[in-house]
């Protein structure tokens, strides 16, 4: 089974209170991950790349390879 859980850390520690069917588990897996993933950050990387020349460029070839398709069904 997989449990997520954001945590809140303090004095350099996390508590994390396992839910009622982790009951006599011996062992668990623990992920430490310091970034979370907000809609405001992803949205500043995407704010970015509209001026990262190497993702225009990929954009406009990706463009350049479904014009000739673009217009089959018309």
């Amino acid at each position: 089974m997989t449990f997520r859980q954001i945590c809140i850390v303090e004095n350099n520690q996390v508590v994390i209170t396992l839910p009622a069917n982790f009951v006599n588990k011996k062992q668990v897996t623990v992920l430490i991950d310091d970034e979370l993933d907000s809609r405001s950050q992803k949205l500043a990387k995407l704010k970015e790349a509209s001026k990262d020349p190497l993702f225009l460029a990929d954009v406009l070839n990706v463009q350049k390879d479904f014009n000739s398709i673009d217009f089959e069904n018309l």
